[in-house]
């Protein structure tokens, strides 16, 4: 079981364990939510949402493919031909 201390100014340090079991790192924030479960006050903790999610859903698209000038620009250019 992970400890958290709280320092005098309310300030916190996670495990690093705890860190890589939510996936987050640096920066990152919380959400930090109340709930009672079987009659029981629990808090839960998990990552706020990037508003940038979308940042690398198109990779899966680009691998093993030309990112030259030349290579975008031909591709283009195919593309409004069919």
């Amino acid at each position: 079981m992970a400890t958290i201390k709280i320092t005098s100014k309310r300030q916190a340090t996670l495990p690093a364990e705890l860190c890589r079991d939510i996936g987050i790192g640096p920066g990152d924030e919380l959400v930090v939510e109340q709930k009672i479960v079987k009659g029981e006050l629990v808090w839960i903790l998990r990552p706020r949402e990037s508003k940038l999610e979308w940042i690398g859903a198109l990779r899966k698209y680009a691998q093993n493919k030309s990112h030259e000038t030349e290579d975008i620009r031909r591709s283009i250019a195919d593309a409004g031909k069919k």
